[in-house]
């Protein structure tokens, strides 16, 4: 099944960029394991899928681990912090993250950058983009990206590499693509933006990163 759905999410991600005359290859597909089991990740692995996306750290790690131990070859895995981050998970994401879509402040990024000084390497980061009114929604405003960007460029252990964002809660389709166009127009080259409900809109708007998870793993 999970392998069925995968190829049907990446027909939608190629027919999303063939109506925006967009190459496929430029649009990485993130698999949200989050609730999900290590034999699901494997299955999504075999896929050639292999970039996992987690919302919490804690789970992730217990994750990680197991994958390091089963996966036929598991430093080609590139895992993604696509949940809020508090400042005391840090060090560990540090350790287990590829890129932390969720940076949204700048005192983050300097918590970050300490422990990635500690651990000898650059962490690839985004930073988050409040476009939501929602107060469950977290990010610094589109007005801010600049400036705070700016600041966390001078940081010597963190490479900023885009923006990230979500649409409200409740809305698909069409109806997010506002949400997406203002991060969208930031001009950043990597863009974090889209889930199951309007990954073919954030693409539409220039998502180079969709986060996927109930269409890949549900029958």
């Amino acid at each position: 099944m999970i392998s069925e759905n995968v190829q049907r999410v990446k027909a939608r991600i190629d027919a999303a960029c063939r109506r925006v005359n967009r190459d496929p290859a430029g649009v990485t597909l993130v698999a949200v394991t989050k609730g999900r089991p290590v034999e699901d990740i494997l299955q999504v692995l075999d896929t050639g899928v292999l970039d996992i996306g987690e919302n919490r750290v804690q789970e992730a790690a217990k994750k990680y681990e197991e994958v390091c131990r089963l996966a036929p070859a598991p430093q080609q895995v590139r895992w993604h912090m696509i949940g809020h981050l508090q400042t005391n998970k840090v060090r560990e994401a540090v350790r287990i993250f590829s890129l932390i879509h969720s940076v949204d402040s700048l005192r983050l990024a300097q918590e970050i950058d300490r422990h990635a000084a500690h651990a000898g390497k650059i962490q690839d980061i985004l930073l988050e983009v409040k476009t939501s009114p929602e107060d469950t929604k977290y990010g610094i405003s589109p007005e801010e990206f600049t400036a705070v960007a700016s600041d966390i460029s001078r940081l010597s252990h963190v490479r900023l590499r885009g923006a990230m964002t979500m649409a409200p809660r409740g809305l698909s389709g069409g109806l997010a693509r506002p949400y997406f166009r203002i991060v969208s127009r930031l001009g950043q080259q990597v863009v974090s933006m889209g889930m199951s409900d309007d990954f073919e809109v954030a693409i539409e708007e220039g998502a180079t990163i969709v986060r996927v998870g109930r269409l890949l793993f549900e029958a």
